[in-house]
């Protein structure tokens, strides 16, 4: 299997400003996530961003870095951007990994990237995990995602999705031990060629509601296909919180090779 895997990054970050060059263990955030990209066994890993200072970070340590444009509404966008300046065949994968997850394991990126190749009829790959604790699916800034029998996604939703009626309609606190319920992990991979279709449809009106893009691709009838991820990603870095909690996951890592 061959496949790209393309890292937006963006300096102004309204919570953290300049969170891909925030320092965790010694490296930037980005070279981590950069690294991880290259152990998956990626045929090429391209830093997409609009800022000066990330292309110099990046060359810093020897990334490929693309520059795009400064008026792109979602990382999507800026993915497209690249698909057509470096001239991606159509069927080529490109996963995209976003900067702020340098906990992110090797072997979910290689997952994304093997899922699409298996499913010739997706357009879409991306992945999920088992939801263990109530207030997980109570949560709205936790994505949930319902699939079919062949893990293809039906609906991903901010809201508490599938609802277990009767128990939730009684104490919507308590998780259900007759339903399953998964969150969805924010790592994907696109055909080249179906990036170039996605920027270019309308917006759905439930993409908006829920504002999550991924709805766009089921309200025009794509398929996108969701296993269980392999191994369970470690958090995202949005907070200077969470930068502390990663460092120290990361530092904690280290001291165990």
């Amino acid at each position: 299997m061959s496949y790209r895997v393309v890292i937006p990054a963006r300096y102004a970050s309204l919570r953290l400003p300049g969170k891909p060059l925030r320092l965790l263990a010694g490296k930037s955030m980005l070279e981590h996530v950069y690294l991880r990209a290259c152990q998956s066994g990626a045929e090429d890993v391209i830093i997409a961003t609009d800022d000066a200072r990330i292309h110099a970070a990046a060359k810093s340590f020897n990334a490929k870095v693309c520059m795009t444009a400064d008026t792109h509404s979602s990382g999507t966008e800026r993915l497209a951007e690249v698909v057509s300046i470096c001239a991606f065949d159509d069927n080529d994968i490109v996963v995209n990994l976003q900067g702020d997850e340098p906990l992110m394991p090797v072997a979910c990126i290689t997952q994304v990237a093997q899922a699409l190749q298996d499913n010739p009829d997706a357009q879409v790959s991306t992945l999920c995990a088992r939801i263990h604790k109530s207030d997980e699916i109570f949560d709205p800034n936790i994505v949930k995602v319902v699939r079919d029998k062949n893990e293809r996604a039906l609906y991903f939703s901010r809201a508490p999705i599938p609802w277990s009626r009767g128990e939730f309609d009684q104490q919507a606190v308590k998780i259900s031990a007759q339903v399953e319920h998964y969150r969805h992990i924010g790592l994907y991979a696109y055909r080249a060629g179906y990036i170039k279709t996605y920027v270019n449809q309308s917006a759905a009106m439930m993409e908006e509601a829920e504002s999550l893009e991924q709805l766009r691709v089921l309200w025009h009838g794509g398929n996108i296909v969701v296993p269980e991820a392999v191994e369970i990603p470690g958090p995202g870095v949005d907070t200077e919180e969470d930068l502390k909690k990663v460092e120290a996951q990361l530092i904690e890592a280290d001291s165990k090779i």
